[in-house]
């Protein structure tokens, strides 16, 4: 059995669903279930058992002989919360519990780290272990992660194979639950469809233009890939980088969202808010030689390819994945 928790949510759900494609069904999602609109990513999934989160060590403890793997994916992601004790409790602290289980119980383990690690990124964008006691956050979310990352280093014991991602800009089918949180691209082509245009937000740095704001975006089938290659070919155990190892500007996103609704682009900038502006980053760009040397060696969708596929497949239609 493979257990993958989060499974309701945007990355979750798609994980799941990729390894059904994979014929791989004998899956135990882990989630609270309490969100309806969550529960529609797993339409046509196939598993075995769906777990609370709450009860999931407890259910693992009377199971864990028959886990072959985990895949932790499940966090709170909001970056605009700012009560660190939630962070915690569901990061930080759910995490180091797994993390011991898997190791007491010789369970692999993959997990979602963050780009959000990186702070501002003036330490850069390299997924050295030596770099991690460095790194500085700009908001508790990315701190959780962090200090997560911290302490799995330190650990005298661990899974047998283990590997943590920074995920970077991931967009695609399975988040029309996420509100605020949800993809620039999501976001791009709801403003889009009511307003006949898009607003970004202006740059409040000097020297960077508005809307050319740089990001790492990356296609959610891409991620599911990099997880599901590094499940069946298990490298080094260690941190390894998720994106593109290509920045592209929001005028880029926006443009190809507008091209691929076949409309003419119409943009507005209005100011960043005050509650994330002292925290938002300007530039993320995924250091990917480490999951190269590996041995990945798959291309990635480019920008203009996923979105769109990801607008004239799913968000045209309110389609699943």
């Amino acid at each position: 059995m493979i257990i993958i928790t989060g499974a309701a949510g945007f990355i979750g759900s798609n994980l799941t669903g990729f390894l059904n494609r994979q014929g791989m069904k004998e899956l135990v999602l882990a989630d609270a279930f309490d969100n309806d609109a969550k529960m529609c990513n797993l339409q046509n999934k196939t598993y075995l058992h769906q777990v609370h989160r709450d009860d999931l060590f407890t259910w693992l403890n009377d199971h864990h002989s028959h886990v072959d793997f985990i895949f932790h994916i499940g966090a709170r992601t909001n970056t605009a919360e700012f009560d660190r004790n939630i962070f915690d409790r569901l990061n930080l602290g759910y995490t180091q519990q797994l993390w011991q289980a898997c190791s007491r119980h010789e369970i692999p383990l993959i997990y979602a780290s963050s780009a959000a690690t990186y702070g501002d990124g003036s330490l850069g964008y390299a997924d050295d272990h030596s770099l991690v006691p460095r790194l500085k956050p700009l908001n508790p979310y990315g701190e959780s992660k962090n200090e997560f990352d911290k302490w799995m280093l330190l650990q005298k014991e661990a899974p047998p194979f283990w590997a943590g991602l920074k995920f970077f800009n991931v967009y695609g089918p399975n988040e029309y639950h996420k509100g605020r949180m949800a993809s620039v691209i999501f976001h791009a082509y709801n403003q889009i469809s009511e307003t006949g245009k898009m607003k970004l937000f202006r740059s409040h740095k000097p020297g960077i233009e508005d809307g050319c704001q740089q990001r790492d975006f990356i296609h959610v089938r891409d991620l599911t890939d990099v997880i599901y290659w590094l499940y069946q070919h298990r490298p080094a155990s260690g941190l390894y980088n998720l994106g593109t190892g290509k920045a592209r500007t929001f005028l880029d996103l926006t443009r190809a969202t507008f091209r691929a609704m076949e409309l003419e682009p119409l943009i507005e900038f209005i100011d960043t808010p005050v509650d994330i502006r002292d925290k938002y980053q300007y530039f993320t760009e995924a250091r990917m030689e480490k999951l190269r040397q590996a041995g990945y060696t798959k291309a990635f969708t480019s920008l203009e390819e996923g979105v769109y596929d990801y607008v004239t497949h799913y968000l045209n239609g309110k389609n699943y994945y």
